[in-house]
């Protein structure tokens, strides 16, 4: 019984977000990924040169590193992105500071999709045992959104060129933001990762030797799976169904596969810590463990917590206390 409510009170979380979206425009926008002069291509073209990209170690390195342009006011810091997009808003990066009053540990958090408040009780408890929490606003969220937008559409969407750049984008600016936390004196760098922000949480740490610790909330490996099968892409999904298929998103998508770099994860310095909801709708529970099984394949030991509850109703008591208390022991064990 209390599960049949528990699945209804997340199916009407799911259905309140959907009102937002919107069926779009499917494309390719091939130049947005992947920068360069090119003629006009196709779904295969795309995913050829997405299969260049993920060879390439320097796709989620910045094309120069600068330490110019940050600027701190009070708990806010502002920096401007290494890329630069169509929307002005979205070409400056917003972090929200906790102090600790230590340089020991600094957490850098990245939302869920659509997120719009940010984590300030996650902040104040650890703040209060030494650790520095950084929220930083994932490409065109709170003061980086689209003028006119609902919801977050550019971050992901039908677009296949914009939602890689958007993920990448985000990647270099957590990447920019933790140089930013090693030049301030920070020794530890944590990453946490919530849903979306997962899959840019574990980007940074695969490619970033500098972070120590990544705990993944409501996770999976591929992206591409993620939005033709979760309950909260289906109009993203609607657009994409009649152009291509799923095998031809996920080669397309392939640089935004977290399974493609287990190896990286699985390096013997970091140490991961999943959370996992068994019935989750957004993110499938098969396609969690697949993931999980790759990381294990690859040599890593995640610390993995599952708890028999939703993707939105993870929120909820008791699974949230259980999910903070097991964040506690991945962030100061």
């Amino acid at each position: 019984m209390f599960h049949s409510w528990l699945d209804g009170w997340d199916e009407r979380q799911a259905q309140r977000g959907e009102e937002r979206k919107q069926t779009a425009v499917f494309a390719l926008d091939a130049d947005r990924a992947f920068p360069g002069p090119r003629e006009t291509i196709g779904i295969e073209e795309f995913g050829a040169l997405a299969g260049k990209a993920l060879a390439d170690p320097a796709f989620f390195e910045a094309a120069a590193e600068s330490s110019e342009g940050f600027k701190r006011i009070d708990e806010w810091l502002k920096f401007p992105s290494d890329i630069s997009t169509d929307v002005e808003q979205n070409n400056v990066v917003w972090a929200k500071i906790k102090d600790s009053g230590r340089f020991d540990h600094a957490v850098v958090i990245f939302h869920h999709w659509n997120a719009n408040t940010w984590n300030s009780r996650v902040a104040d408890y650890f703040s209060r045992r030494g650790i520095t929490v950084v929220e930083i606003a994932l490409p065109y969220h709170f003061q980086r959104s689209r003028p006119g937008s609902l919801h977050a559409d550019y971050m992901l969407s039908a677009n296949l060129g914009r939602t890689i750049q958007s993920v990448r984008q985000a990647v270099l600016d957590g990447r920019k933001l933790i140089r930013w936390l090693k030049r301030e004196g920070y020794r530890d760098i944590s990453v946490l990762g919530i849903s979306l922000g997962s899959w840019v949480a574990a980007i940074v740490a695969a490619h970033d030797l500098a972070v120590s610790k990544a705990s993944l909330f409501l996770t999976a490996g591929s992206l591409a799976d993620m939005v033709w099968t979760g309950r909260a892409t289906r109009a993203i999904r609607d657009s994409l169904e009649p152009e291509v298929h799923l095998d031809g998103l996920r080669r397309a998508w392939a640089p935004l596969n977290l399974e493609n770099y287990s190896h990286r994860l699985a390096r013997p310095d970091l140490a991961l810590h999943v959370v996992l909801a068994k019935r989750d709708k957004v993110v499938l529970p098969e396609l969690s463990a697949n993931f999980m099984q790759k990381l294990k394949e690859a040599g890593a030991k995640p610390d993995i917590l599952e708890l028999n509850c939703g993707h939105y109703s993870l929120a909820l008591p008791p699974y949230i206390l259980r999910a903070g208390l097991s964040l506690k022991r991945g962030l100061l064990g």
